[in-house]
């Protein structure tokens, strides 16, 4: 989808990219091991379409949840398997099989009104938010500052859809440099396709799908460890000031591509915020963020200007790092 699709869903307020089957299972089975025992809240999600309380109501036994829970914003629909709208917010729980039949039927899911709308700011829902020990869904990508920082509030974990225009957010850079949330193992190509039809559909001839947007830049964010996150980036160039020429603005080397990262050069480096997706705590230091700079204002100090290179095109933003290794 273009940009301007992406600003028009957040002016608009009307960002509900429902998320496919297909790429809920490619993510969620990384994190297999975390879901045992624990009560899933889904808490942006209209049951008649949300994939993600599908995903988790049918593999409800073989993860071994203990609880799903999912709350629906008022004006959808309250019957699960009708098209009659509602203008009755509710949630529904659902505790498992009771049948032997391995289907999540309607008898077997509790649907229950909510005396608000089902913001998920609304104290209804953070009443069920206490309850939950895992948050997994889509938010709006017009308030994700605002849903991070309740997960954060609330001591959750969370396995959330997202756009990698939120890094360079001073709240969300934060709490990725702390490291308290980091990238999940992403969609394929770094690109997603949402069905919602509220929009043209930009999308190349040749990855057009049908009632659906493509939306590039989609990632997933977590704070659940995950095996990536303990994965070295593997590094085989070495530093020359040719190839990896020194900000005129800042004490910094830029480097254009994450994969030519050098192995030998021990001060602080400018690399593309796609570095994330390879991004091991234990590897590299995250210093700061190209054009906000937040640590450095945040110390007092005087803000550099965008980064630039003598004689080159001004670099787009970049995530400053170090080499903790050297």
């Amino acid at each position: 989808m273009a940009n301007k699709n992406l600003h028009k869903a957040k002016t608009n307020k009307k960002d509900e990219f429902y998320t496919q089957l297909a790429d809920i299972e490619r993510e969620m089975k990384h994190y297999k091991n975390h879901f045992k025992g624990k009560v899933v809240y889904c808490n942006c999600d209209d049951p008649r379409v949300s994939n993600f309380f599908h995903y988790f109501s049918y593999n409800f036994e073989h993860l071994g949840l203990k609880k799903l829970i999912a709350t629906c914003y008022k004006s959808q629909n309250m019957d699960l398997f009708s098209q009659n709208d509602s203008e009755q917010a509710i949630y529904l729980e659902y505790t498992g099989d009771k049948n032997g039949n391995n289907v999540p039927d309607p008898s077997e899911i509790g649907i229950k009104p909510l005396k608000g709308d089902g913001d998920f700011r609304s104290a209804e829902c953070i009443e069920l938010l206490k309850e939950a020990d895992i948050v997994v869904t889509n938010p709006p990508f017009s308030l994700f500052r605002e849903y991070v920082a309740q997960l954060v509030e609330y001591d959750k974990n969370f396995i959330i859809v997202g756009h990698q225009n939120a890094i360079s957010y001073k709240e969300i850079f934060k709490i990725i440099k702390e490291n308290k949330m980091w990238l999940g193992y992403g969609f394929k190509g770094g690109a997603a396709h949402f069905i919602n039809t509220q929009y043209e559909d930009y999308a190349s001839a040749g990855d057009h799908k049908e009632g659906m947007i493509r939306v590039s830049g989609v990632v997933w964010f977590t704070n659940l460890d995950i095996n990536k996150r303990h994965d070295d980036l593997d590094l085989f160039k070495k530093y020359n000031k040719e190839e990896f020429p020194t900000y005129t603005n800042y004490d910094a080397i830029n480097v254009d591509k994450t994969k030519e990262i050098p192995i030998d050069y021990k001060g602080v480096m400018g690399v593309p915020i796609t570095f994330l997706n390879k991004y091991n705590p234990k590897q590299f230091e995250i210093i700061d963020i190209n054009p906000h700079f937040f640590t450095i204002v945040e110390k007092g100090l005087p803000k550099p200007k965008q980064l630039k290179i003598e004689g080159q095109k001004d670099p787009y933003a970049r995530i400053l790092i170090k080499n903790k290794r050297l």
